[in-house]
């Protein structure tokens, strides 16, 4: 309690014959009165700007409330202002069907989704039995079974129209979701699809920023050269990679697969048609 490392307590040793007593010097003390450390201001502080990420999402609602209080209380206002910054947009469309989605999978519920896709012209009914929400590129998914797909599907919450709860038989799934994005990148994933190694050239002005931030979890590096790098990844070709990969422009080029390498190049010449 006298220790700097915890309450830093100013206390008053009384001796009597061989046993020592202690009490606060101040018999009005008390700990519920101590203000809070530098160290423990700086953790209070911290844990706020990330808290502050969620403040956009339904189901954060409470994060509003807690927040002003707990700067009020602690006056980090004119400390905090500027330190740091998320990529997150709270005004995307479809973050307001985050909360019902995210409670009908944890309560196993069906909901009924009125979708409006990119391919329809009018919106349609899909019965949902969700299992997963997953964020990707600043737009939000959720995953979950449909009776009339054999397969899973993915609907994107930019989409929805509306969405209720049903009353439907929920069909419950085993899919570990932590590990089924394992070896894809975004969202799209064809069943039964199995990964495959992808081998990529990097040229040496790009290197460093794909050392620090790389493209995939399985990224290894097969060669060193001076004006490049190779490196070979393990997962499935989708849509999203091919767009990643075309997004660093002539600084990566595809060695294999030839049939990736192809749909990447005929991309390319599409573009270049247009300009």
């Amino acid at each position: 309690m006298e220790s700097s490392q915890g309450w830093s307590i100013p206390l008053e040793r009384i001796k009597q014959g061989r046993n020592v007593y202690f009490r606060y010097e101040d018999s009005e003390f008390s700990i519920n009165n101590q203000p809070i450390n530098e160290l423990e201001a700086e953790q209070l502080k911290s844990a706020m700007s990330v808290l502050q990420r969620f403040k956009g999402l339904p189901q954060f609602k409470w994060i509003n409330e807690i927040l002003p209080k707990i700067d009020q209380a602690f006056q980090f206002s004119k400390d905090t202002g500027g330190i740091i910054s998320f990529d997150n947009n709270e005004f995307l469309k479809g973050l307001e069907f985050i909360d019902p989605l995210f409670n009908a999978i944890l309560y196993k519920k069906v909901v009924k989704i009125n979708y409006q896709s990119f391919r329809n012209p009018e919106p349609v009914i899909i019965i949902l039995s969700p299992y997963h929400l997953k964020e990707y590129n600043n737009r939000w998914f959720v995953y979950g079974k449909n009776s009339e797909y054999e397969n899973m599907v993915n609907l994107a919450l930019d989409r929805f129209e509306s969405v209720e709860e049903f009353d439907g038989i929920y069909e419950p799934t085993d899919i570990n979701f932590e590990e089924y994005f394992e070896d894809t990148i975004g969202v799209s994933k064809i069943p039964g699809q199995k990964p495959e190694k992808i081998r990529l050239r990097i040229d040496s002005s790009l290197w460093p920023y794909i050392e620090t931030k790389p493209i995939h979890g399985s990224q290894k590096v097969i060669e060193r050269r001076e004006t490049s790098t190779e490196i070979q990844l393990e997962l499935i070709p989708n849509y999203e990679m091919e767009s990643l990969i075309l997004s660093f422009g002539e600084k990566i080029e595809v060695i294999m697969p030839l049939d990736l390498r192809e749909k990447i190049k005929e991309r390319i010449q599409a573009l270049f048609e247009k300009y």
